[in-house]
C-alpha cells in the first residue's frame, strides 16, 4: 500500500495495540504515528510542543481520531483541525466506541469525513480497519 503516513490518536493502550495488529494484519504497512491525547495530536500537526519544529509539510494521508481524549478531546481537535488552512483538508476519521447519535452529528457539522464505531469482536476490528485502509490509503485521492 501507499506508504504515506497515518496518524493514530488514542489513549487507550488496549485499543492501540489492537488497531496497530489490524493494520498490519491487513498488510498495511504504512508508519504509524500514535498521539496519545488531543494536545499531543495537535503538537504533532503543528510541530509545537513536544513536536517542536518538525516539518509540518509532511502531513499524514488519514488521521484515525478517537473521541474520548484526555487534556483536549476528539471533537475539539477536529475543530481546530477544520479551523486551520495547514490542516483543514487531511482527511479524519473518527475511530470511537461512542455510539452516542450527538457525537455522530456533531462529527460531521465539525467536518468529519467518516464517523466507525468501534466493533467489540477483534475479527470485526480486523475487517473494518482494513476496509478503512483500503479506502482512505489506496482509493481515496488527497490534495497534495
Amino acid at each position: 500500500m501507499n506508504r504515506g503516513l497515518i496518524l493514530l490518536v488514542e489513549d487507550n493502550p488496549d485499543d492501540e495495540a489492537l488497531t496497530l495488529r489490524a493494520l498490519k494484519k491487513n498488510n498495511i504497512l504504512n508508519p504509524v504515528v500514535v498521539a496519545h491525547d488531543g494536545v499531543e495530536a495537535l503538537d504533532f500537526l503543528f510541530g509545537t510542543g513536544i513536536h517542536e519544529g518538525r516539518d509540518i509539510k509532511e502531513k499524514p494521508m488519514v488521521i484515525l481520531l478517537d473521541l474520548k481524549l484526555p487534556k483536549v478531546d476528539g471533537l475539539e481537535v477536529l475543530k481546530r483541525l477544520r479551523k486551520d488552512e495547514r490542516t483543514r483538508l487531511i482527511p479524519v476519521v473518527i475511530l470511537t466506541t461512542s455510539n452516542e447519535e450527538q457525537d455522530i452529528i456533531k462529527s460531521y457539522s465539525l467536518g468529519v469525513n467518516s464517523y466507525v464505531r468501534k466493533p467489540v469482536e477483534f475479527e470485526e476490528f480486523i475487517k473494518a480497519v482494513g476496509l478503512l485502509g483500503m479506502y482512505w490509503l489506496l482509493v481515496n485521492e488527497v490534495p497534495v
